[in-house]
């Protein structure tokens, strides 16, 4: 009972936190980056991985229906773009509450003989985040009222399952409505990333980017929090390939990608800079680094290494003697070797290098059957062309990918055309360039179906070094998340994608312009060309 009580008085923390972060944009700003982050990535790396254990590989696509149907159907019918909304908002308010059942019954077998009690815990405590959420997103739009009274139904539903049960529990359990969920997940996501408070103000400057900062961290913190209680007695059997996957990869790799931003350091030093006069090296840089080689080499073994370094080299060439520019060049470069190192390269790849790891850890899970390698060349190649990976994203995807289980032939494709296959790119290329990066490639799938890749010479540390190495790294991308806020943070990934501003005209008579029109205008973006010749 005390379980049941101390989860309700966990969702009440919602309208003051709201009351007071809403008092200034800069608060509100870091409650946004709060929301944004706790929400949004537990969503990724806990709901996901275990919707797709229960219903298997046709979850992705209800949870991508949650995510574009209502901007698609906004832009097909933008005169009904605010009923449109209305009905994305009430499913994942629906979704939550629906939830909230489940969640009762979860802290009643949490009080079971041979149960973990941090089971309960984690319930207790992923209530603070959903609180503040529903606040956040209801309050807004339909008054204090209407908000109160999704909280009251959320403590009374939340009580209907502690008491129910098993019989109810059954008939709400996770496979009996995996794909309904999965839907309201996707709607939940489309409502956070779509900011949807309507009193919002525009922060064009961004004068608030460190108050979104604190924001982000805080609800990573939070979000680092309920993944480790989530560990702890949970019995579902997604664990393999959910939270604790993910934490295992982020311990491999940190300490040498550490040594891989020092790397990226010291060439700076020497005079290897992205605005090069020599059109090959800055091919060079764009495609390997040459930092990401040492990730390939130590942790995918010398064949991958050597594989990717000929690879690169043929697309290098080609690309250097035809002379086709670079998409998204650097715009300003600093002085000093360290802020590029460690500041500019870690705001540039921070977000590439945390999507691969999402990304593999969904469609890595063994409930998606790409068992085929053909399929997984096709899902990769669909993956690649709307975005822009950078070297050290694409060696960290091949890794997981790896370590996932995926062929050798979509590893090495992921390592040759990950950093070179985008419409941005492929835009600046010719019919003739295009079909010759094709052969390249082709050749690239041929060679690693004939021959095996993978070795067991690869680099194994303590456990102590890649928990500094992982200490570290969270401190730097820390850093990049504190001086650019999230949506920033993450605005790199959609960089090849024109996002036309996000409007909705709610009932409050508010009209505002979100933040989905990402602040990365100012890096002139549109203009695809280098600015040495």
């Amino acid at each position: 009972m005390l379980y049941l009580i101390a989860s309700c008085i966990a969702l009440l923390f919602g309208p003051l936190f709201y009351r007071y972060f809403s008092s200034g944009s800069g608060l509100q700003k870091g409650l946004d980056g709060f929301i944004f982050v706790s929400l949004g990535g537990l969503v990724l790396i806990h709901i996901l991985p275990e919707l797709l254990e229960h219903g298997g590989f046709i979850t992705l696509f209800f949870v991508l229906l949650g995510v574009w149907g209502p901007t698609a159907s906004e832009k097909l019918f933008h005169r009904y773009s605010t009923v449109t909304h209305n009905i994305t908002l009430s499913l994942g308010i629906g979704g939550l509450l629906l939830h909230t059942i489940t969640d009762g019954g979860a802290m009643v077998l949490a009080q079971q003989e041979g149960n973990s009690t941090l089971l309960a815990l984690g319930v207790i405590m992923h209530r603070l985040p959903v609180g503040v959420a529903i606040w956040w997103l209801l309050k807004p739009q339909v008054g204090t009222r209407w908000a109160s009274a999704v909280l009251a139904a959320m403590m009374i539903l939340t009580s209907v399952g502690y008491f129910a049960g098993e019989q109810l529990l059954t008939q709400l359990s996770l496979e009996n409505t995996v794909y309904l969920q999965a839907f309201v997940t996707g709607s939940i996501l489309h409502v956070v990333l779509h900011q949807p408070h309507g009193h919002q103000q525009e922060d064009k400057q961004g004068k608030y980017q460190y108050q979104a900062g604190i924001g982000s961290l805080l609800g990573l913190g939070l979000l680092a929090l309920l993944l480790l209680m989530d560990t702890g007695g949970h019995e579902h059997a997604h664990q393999d390939h959910g939270s604790e996957q993910f934490v295992s990869w982020l311990l491999t790799i940190s300490p040498i990608l550490f040594a891989s931003y020092v790397i990226a350091t010291t060439r700076f030093a020497l005079g290897l800079r992205p605005t090069h006069h020599s059109l090959a090296l800055r091919w060079l840089q764009r495609l390997a680094g040459p930092e990401a080689l040492l990730i390939s080499l130590l942790l995918l073994g010398p064949w991958f290494a050597l594989f990717q370094t000929l690879g690169l080299l043929a697309i290098g060439t080609l690309l250097t003697v035809t002379q086709v520019k670079i998409t998204d060049p650097h715009p300003t470069l600093p002085e000093s070797a360290w802020r590029f190192g460690f500041g500019q390269l870690v705001d540039r790849s921070a977000p590439w290098i945390i999507l691969s790891l999402v990304l593999a850890n969904v469609i890595g899970h063994p409930s998606v059957p790409l068992e085929n390698p053909a399929l997984q060349v096709f899902i990769l190649l669909l993956v690649f062309l709307p975005m822009r990976f950078c070297n050290l994203g694409t060696v960290i995807l091949a890794l997981a990918l790896a370590y996932s289980g995926w062929s050798e032939i979509a590893v090495a494709f992921t390592l040759l055309a990950a950093p070179v296959v985008s419409i941005g790119q492929l835009k600046l290329m010719n019919w003739k360039q295009g079909l010759m990066l094709g052969g390249i490639l082709l050749a690239g799938l041929m060679v690693a179906d004939q021959l095996s890749l993978s070795s067991a010479m690869t680099l194994h540390l303590p456990d102590t070094v890649n928990s500094i190495g992982l200490a570290i790294i969270i401190l730097l991308f820390g850093a990049s998340l504190l001086r650019l806020g999230p949506r920033q943070f993450l605005s790199r990934l959609m960089i090849n994608m024109k996002s036309a501003p996000h409007h909705h005209d709610h009932v409050s008579g508010h009209s505002h312009t979100t933040a989905h029109s990402h602040s990365h205008a100012k890096a002139n973006h549109a203009e695809h060309h280098h600015p040495h010749k």
